[in-house]
């Protein structure tokens, strides 16, 4: 029985993403996921601390 109504939910889920995705603009996630992650990266490479340099003088 729980297998019937999972498979049920999983089935309404999907047909209701197909509706979705034809009907309306829905952005791309790969791509959006793709930038953040480019845009995190920028950022942490910006305001990274800068490694400290022994002197071997003193």
């Amino acid at each position: 029985m729980a297998i019937l109504r999972r498979g049920f939910r999983f089935f309404v889920g999907t047909t209701f993403g197909i509706y979705v995705a034809q009907n309306y603009n829905v952005p791309n996630i790969k791509k959006v996921v793709d930038t953040g992650l480019a845009i995190a990266k920028r950022v942490e490479e910006n305001h990274r601390k800068q490694p400290q340099i022994k002197k071997d003088d003193e």
